[in-house]
């Protein structure tokens, strides 16, 4: 039986660590500057946020998490795979990985995404859910860089 990883409200897994000194916890907070930035134009850019070895995990799990047999598929929300005419093209768009894959659950609680998170929108954070988009360069249309909400200065 597959297990549903929304249930687990912290990290499963260890590829990714909580922060347990306050050193840990600041070697991922943006700079003053950094976050005056972001004020001011709504967006900072330039923070690592993942190694080589999370990079390589996730990949793992998108390869498989874009079979369309694979025995999860049932827990994502959305599921959209090969919506290409072309049937060498692949195209994969998908909400909900989260439940499924271990890394991609714990993604979620990367202290390197939550900490600056949390510095940015001044706040404790929780992502609302996840989105899987995949394409091949130089095929389908093309979406400009853009920001999802405006940044209202204060």
């Amino acid at each position: 039986m597959i297990e549903d990883l929304s249930t687990h409200h912290r990290l499963i897994n260890s590829l990714f660590k909580l922060p347990i000194s306050t050193d840990e916890l600041m070697a991922y907070r943006l700079s003053d500057e950094q976050v005056a930035f972001y004020m001011e134009h709504g967006y900072v850019a330039g923070i690592p946020m993942l190694t080589d070895e999370q990079v390589e995990v996730l990949r793992e799990e998108l390869a498989q998490l874009t079979d369309p047999s694979h025995e999860a598929n049932h827990l994502f929300y959305e599921y959209h795979s090969n919506e290409s005419p072309d049937p060498e093209t692949i195209i994969f768009h998908a909400l909900g990985a989260w439940r499924i894959a271990p890394g991609f659950h714990d993604l979620l609680w990367n202290p390197g995404f939550t900490v600056p998170a949390s510095q940015l929108l001044e706040g404790p954070v929780r992502f609302w859910h996840d989105q899987l988009f995949c394409k091949p360069a130089h095929h389908g249309g093309v979406v400009a860089w853009h920001q999802d909400k405006e940044r209202k200065p204060k």
